[in-house]
This record gives C-alpha cells, sequence and structure tokens, in this order.
C-alpha cells in the first residue's frame, strides 16, 4: 500500500473536487477532467468508468451532474484503494472496484449502464519504452488492446447508452475500427493545443444501436495565443470555465473554436 508520505492531496475543479493521488507516478491532469465534462448524462443515470485510478474523471463528473449512481473499474489495487477514499473524501456515489476490465466481477457483467467512460492507456508498447513507475506504466502503458476497451464499454451500456473515450488523436483510426459493428452514432471532438496546430487528443462519443452519421466537430482550442508568452495558466475562457467551475464542454457548440 502506499505511505501517508507519499501521498497527495490536490484540487481540482476550483476546489469542488479533491483528491488523494501518489506522490510519484501517474497522477491526473486535464484528460479526465475534459473527459467528464463531455458526457451527458442526467441525474438518476448509472455510469461506468473503466481504468477509473483515483477516480478523478468520475468525481468531475459527480461534482457537475447530481445524483449520479457511479461505478469505478481500476486494476491497480492502490489506486482503487484511493478511488475509495477519494469517494469519501468528496461524499459522492461512486463505488470503485478492483479489478481487470477483462476479468470484470458477475455483479459487474449483469449491470447495463447509461453512460461508460474510459481514458485508456496512451502509450502502446511495441512502440515505446516503459516508465520507469509501475503506477504510471500501469496507467499509460497499453498491454490491453484498445480494441478490448471498446468492446468491454459496448457489451456493458444500456439500449441507447452512450460511450465515451479520451485517447491521442493518432490512435482515432484504431479507435473508429474498434467501434465498427459495436457502437454507431459517432462523434469526435478533437483538441487542439493551440490555434492552428493539429490535434494532439480526442474525445470520441457512441451510442448503443445509433444510427445518425458520423460526426466530426471543430476543435476545442484549449489555450489562447498562438505560443506560450506569460507565466501563469493560459487557458482558453471555455476550458478555464470547465477546469476551474465544473463546466460543461458540449459537442458540437461553435464557440468551442474561439480564442
Amino acid at each position: 500500500m502506499i505511505s501517508e508520505e507519499d501521498v497527495t492531496l490536490d484540487a481540482f475543479l476550483g476546489g469542488k473536487v479533491r483528491l488523494y493521488q501518489p506522490r510519484h507516478g501517474y497522477r491526473a491532469g486535464v484528460d479526465p477532467v475534459l473527459l467528464a465534462a463531455c458526457v451527458n448524462a442526467q441525474p438518476g443515470q448509472s455510469v461506468l468508468e473503466l481504468g477509473c485510478g483515483v477516480g478523478a474523471a468520475s468525481l468531475c463528473l459527480s461534482a457537475r451532474i447530481e445524483d449520479l449512481h457511479i461505478t469505478g473499474v481500476e486494476r491497480q489495487v492502490d489506486y482503487a484503494a484511493l478511488a475509495r477514499r477519494n469517494a469519501v473524501l468528496n461524499a459522492a456515489p461512486f463505488a470503485a472496484i478492483t479489478a481487470d476490465i477483462c476479468a470484470l466481477p458477475s455483479n459487474v457483467r449483469q449491470m447495463r449502464f447509461d453512460h461508460v467512460i474510459a481514458n485508456p492507456p496512451y502509450y502502446q508498447r511495441n512502440q515505446g519504452t516503459a516508465a520507469d513507475n509501475s503506477g504510471r506504466e500501469g496507467a499509460l502503458g497499453e498491454d490491453t488492446p484498445l480494441e478490448t476497451w471498446v468492446r468491454v464499454a459496448a457489451k456493458r451500456l444500456a439500449p441507447k447508452g452512450y460511450a465515451h473515450f479520451i485517447h491521442k488523436a493518432e490512435r482515432l483510426p484504431d479507435l473508429l475500427a474498434a467501434c465498427a459493428g459495436r457502437l454507431g452514432s459517432i462523434e469526435v471532438l478533437p483538441l487542439c493545443a493551440r490555434a492552428g496546430r493539429k490535434a494532439e487528443l480526442v474525445i470520441l462519443r457512441a451510442r448503443s444501436a445509433g444510427r445518425a452519421p458520423f460526426s466530426l466537430h471543430a476543435p476545442v482550442i484549449l489555450h489562447e495565443g498562438a505560443t506560450h508568452q506569460r507565466d501563469g495558466e493560459d487557458y482558453a475562457p471555455l476550458v478555464r470555465d470547465v477546469l476551474r467551475h465544473g463546466a460543461a464542454l458540449p459537442f458540437g457548440d461553435p464557440a468551442h473554436g474561439r480564442m
């Protein structure tokens, strides 16, 4: 288990959410916050997060939308324990289960969820070097194929339920291929660091039994200006509202591209 000396307490959404995290290893950044901000859930609905880590995305989602019933699955024992601790700290209806997504407990396999969200590991280990820290490697190094993440998410969705994934833009073809025959009504929201740059991340939304045509939305520009020119953060207003105030990040809003 992680000792108290190796844990930090960090604020998200301007202090609305507080998270215990490992001092060393994988630490939640803006990606799970942006993922949570895109989920189009309604009060009373159920959510499953695959690979929940310490619960950043689930707890940010819970802070934005009341009365959700959220289940998280995390295979790393220490991270799952911190997720449960964070659920108590934030008084959130969030149950974190220690399990691999490839071997979900029977009670989870018997459930269907209105929403499934995931921030799968970004890096293919046949194309990169493993991290020295086991927690960081477990979070960032892909040893479970991306296709498996999509397949498990699709199987756990209720009829007409939504899945949301955040991933590297270069893996979008793999995400789309994995959705084929499983999920439809696919929408993709590119995330660009600055205006004029290519997208580094994408958020993909898809629906169980969806039949709407594919939609590629205008990109969200994360930072103001073409380059970083001053001390401190320079997030664009929309992104600042998401990260500091827990605002939603809707798909298809023309204001996404504004500076």
